[in-house]
């Protein structure tokens, strides 16, 4: 059995790797120089591996077809992920929301990991870009790359999506599918940063907030709720809470999104009401602007200020109850109507991509293409941040590379 996997990037290692094991002889392409480009870099380059929770807590973080992975993510579980690694050599711990990643804290670990797993494994790498998928009487016979033919009885499309195209993601399996007949449902940024409809991230630009807490609003109805840490940039909002809420953020243009800052959310409104006169009996004869110090970063308190539609200049001792009320209600929410992502190229992963309808997801093989196999983000799956998106990475890539490598499929 010959298998030609495309794409060496986590779903293509896993899928090559295991495909090798079961006794195939299997080559893969990666049009980079060294494999595992995009995965280097996750996780601010710390590789958040998986997520150290159960099959269904996965599931329910899977907004777009989730039952389409229940097999693979079944025959591997984090659980298996996490033990897969530490087999590897790569030591694991957990972080907050059960996020996993190496104890040295960096992904180049995990890259060599697996680089050395599939070359003892028997996996010839070729860094060459595939050009095309060669086919016969409608099933596939090889690739054609570096100006060859290679001829494999079994294809693995795993060549990602369309984020970050300066590591290899640059869309070509959506090529590779479409021609062979396949439904491509058009790719879209998930886990993005987000343009603000407005001018007031730009004057904040480079000022990160950590713990604060955030509430997504569509058409004034609240979507998703999150905590951590977040960035204002020039064009509008990045961070951690940021790619996270994106996902949920799937209609602009029908829709119209806010977010909501809680810039201190260890206090309810009672709570910081009193803060808030206790800072002001301090200041009460200074200028209201003056008198925020601290209570906010430097950067912050004019953009607070105007928000809460109070004269800078005004002597704190004059500003009003209902003044104060209208800063209170502010801090808790302070407002960024957002207008939509950022592009494709600077999202973490993609959502859509080959339509599911058409892969078997007991085995992840082409239902249109005898011999094709698919794995990874050039599928119609994505999930939330926390480890998840690998997590499909690893069961999807797997079940493709075992069962390509099956004689009688």
């Amino acid at each position: 059995m010959t298998i030609a996997v495309i794409g060496g990037g986590p779903a293509g290692l896993m899928a090559a790797g295991l495909a090798a094991e079961a006794g195939a002889s299997v080559t893969l392409f990666e049009k980079n120089p060294k494999v595992g480009r995009k995965l280097a870099i996750t996780g601010k380059g710390r590789c958040n591996v998986t997520n150290n929770c159960d099959v269904q807590t996965v599931l329910a973080n899977v907004p777009v077809n989730p039952r389409f992975l229940y097999s693979a993510l079944g025959r591997f579980s984090p659980a298996d992920a996490m033990a897969f690694f530490e087999k590897l050599g790569v030591p694991l711990k957990t972080e907050r929301g059960g996020r996993v990643f190496p104890v040295s804290d960096k992904a180049i670990d995990v890259v060599d990991a697996l680089f050395f797993w599939v070359k003892r494994a028997g996996v010839t790498i070729v860094n060459e870009p595939v050009e095309d998928i060669l086919t016969r009487d409608g099933r596939v016979t090889g690739v054609f790359a570096g100006n060859h033919d290679h001829k494999a009885d079994r294809v693995i499309l795993a060549t990602g999506g369309a984020s970050y195209p300066l590591t290899g993601s640059t869309g070509d399996g959506y090529r590779f599918a479409k021609a062979l007949g396949h439904t491509i449902v058009p790719p879209r940024p998930s886990l993005v940063p987000l343009v603000e409809d407005g001018t007031a991230c730009q004057s904040l630009m480079g000022l990160s907030l950590r713990n604060v807490a955030i509430t997504v609003l569509e058409n004034d109805k609240t979507i998703y709720q999150d905590f951590g840490e977040m960035l204002f940039t020039h064009f509008g909002l990045s961070g951690p809470l940021i790619l996270s809420a994106s996902a949920h953020m799937r209609h602009f243009g029908s829709k119209n999104y806010r977010i909501e800052i809680d810039l201190k959310p260890a206090l309810d409104e009672k709570t910081l009401d009193k803060r808030v006169l206790g800072d002001f009996e301090k200041h009460k004869n200074s200028d209201f602007v003056n008198a925020l110090g601290e209570l906010l970063p430097r950067k912050l308190i004019p953009a607070v200020i105007e928000a809460a539609g109070i004269d800078p200049r005004v002597k704190v001792h004059s500003i009003t109850k209902a003044e104060r009320a209208s800063l209170v209600r502010v801090l808790k929410h302070f407002p960024i109507r957002i207008s939509g992502a950022r592009p494709i190229a600077e999202a973490i992963v993609t959502t859509g991509g080959v339509s599911v309808k058409q892969v078997d997801p007991k085995t992840m093989a082409s239902k249109i293409t005898p011999g094709l196999y698919f794995a990874g983000e050039i599928l119609d799956v994505d999930a939330y941040t926390g480890g998840f998106n690998l997590q499909i990475a690893w069961a999807t890539g797997r079940l493709a590379g075992l069962s390509a490598a099956q004689e009688d499929v």
